[in-house]
């Protein structure tokens, strides 16, 4: 038993809570708000978030987030993409000696364009066999509900990746490794944009002809700007590549493809805001994607048109050839 802390009780944030404690691990949650902290400790419920999910007794709750990671050997991080810098900023003097920092969101910081292992490094000064991240197929609800996945940890130390993997294996959650941060970080990013232009498909109720080729040509994007990177193409081929996509594109449980389908049947981005629960984090990551994009001179037809509606600059109404448009050639080159 190692123990552990989890910074974010939204759903993501309280089924991996429930992961670790199923794989036997002492865990710790913080949640934001008082009430929540308080009803996962008192009633094992998050019903904000989890409704009808009882959580384990091996889950700790609090509003603390400095008593939360002063004893953890391991540190899982679920909060927004945009808010982490400030996070870690008022956690750093806490941390014990020797702890790993695993990411488990999938967002660019917007000011900076760098992944979250990269506002990690920059903020707390962690050497790379410090940081870590997980990323595959990890819709929430399902997992909560015990229904088996498998999911990528990925390190540049592999020694590292296994005892992370070892730390979180249960009966329903099966934990690959990685040496490619890159790749896995961006997988789990990309196909946010991908999902919400699967979404905007949906909202124009355009058929599974067109969502497929949007999913298909989106793969080809997502790898294209991965390589630029730095990331391998196996991984993309892999879970936390086609994998995740598929489940983010395939999934009515998918908080990108919702927020897609809504500006689809017309809303405006800060009404889809609105209307959400939670983050979806593709809304937040698609413009430092483009900008990163630009800047590695690769071409993201889809990722740019997604951009366009999210910032007023093109209509639903005209994005359906956008989203394919590109001249046409040799489909692999």
């Amino acid at each position: 038993m190692s123990p552990t802390a989890v910074l974010g009780a939204g759903s993501w944030g309280t089924t991996f809570a429930k992961v670790l404690a199923d794989a036997g691990q002492d865990v710790t949650l913080w949640a934001r708000r008082e009430e929540v902290a308080h009803e996962i400790s008192t009633h094992r419920t998050n019903s904000a978030y989890l409704p009808e999910v009882s959580l384990p007794t091996g889950i700790r709750a609090t509003s603390d987030a400095d008593r939360a990671v002063r004893e953890a050997e391991v540190i899982f991080l679920a909060v927004p993409a945009q808010s982490l810098r400030e996070r870690l900023s008022h956690l750093k003097g806490s941390l014990k000696p020797g702890a790993i920092v695993v990411s488990l969101i999938k967002g660019l910081e917007r000011i900076s364009d760098l992944r979250m292992s990269e506002v990690i490094h920059d903020e707390l000064g962690l050497p790379p066999e410090r940081i870590a991240v997980l990323s595959g197929p990890n819709l929430a609800a399902e997992i909560a509900r015990e229904e088996p996945t498998a999911s990528v940890i990925a390190c540049s130390d592999s020694s590292v990746a296994e005892q992370l993997s070892q730390l979180c294996q249960t009966s329903y959650f099966l934990p690959y490794v990685n040496s490619d941060v890159i790749g896995t970080e961006l997988g789990g990013v990309l196909k946010n944009i991908i999902g919400l232009a699967v979404g905007i498909c949906d909202g124009q109720q355009l058929g599974d002809n067109s969502k497929a080729s949007v999913i298909t040509r989106g793969l080809a994007e997502t790898t294209r700007l991965g390589l630029a990177l730095g990331g391998r193409q196996e991984t993309f081929a892999g879970l936390a590549g086609l994998g995740d996509l598929v489940a983010t594109c395939g999934s009515p449980l998918s908080r990108n493809r919702t927020a897609g389908r809504l500006l689809g049947e017309g809303l405006t981005p800060g009404q889809v805001s609105e209307a959400m629960t939670q983050t979806a984090e593709g809304t937040k990551s698609a413009a430092a994607v483009l900008d990163l994009a630009r800047r590695y001179g690769v071409d993201m037809p889809i990722c740019e048109a997604v951009v366009s509606v999210l910032e007023g600059s093109m209509t639903v109404d005209n994005i359906v050839g956008s989203l394919l448009a590109r001249d046409l050639k040799a489909e692999v080159h």
